[in-house]
């Protein structure tokens, strides 16, 4: 049985907002969704969660996004992808 969280929240924002507070990170957010766990592991070795179009390999110790594809694609320079 995963000890893993089953869901998180991610914001997109751009990369200027990176010292803002966490907490304030929504107010920036261009896009956020909310991704569950697939069950696997992605190719960066950490555990896939997908949703509302993202879909990412999060490393739930930490809550950073190791690998990240929205609709699709790679994030375009200039973002960053932060969890809430």
């Amino acid at each position: 049985m995963s000890t893993h969280p089953q869901r998180f929240e991610i914001l997109l924002v751009p990369e200027h907002v990176e010292g803002h507070d966490a907490a304030h990170l929504e107010d920036f957010a261009i896009r956020s969704a909310v991704v569950e766990a697939t069950g696997e592991i992605g190719a960066s070795g950490y555990p896939r969660y997908v949703g509302e179009g993202m879909e990412a390999d999060i490393d739930p110790e930490t809550r950073a996004v190791e690998a990240l594809l929205v609709d699709g694609a790679e994030l375009d320079y200039g973002l960053s992808a932060r969890i809430r």
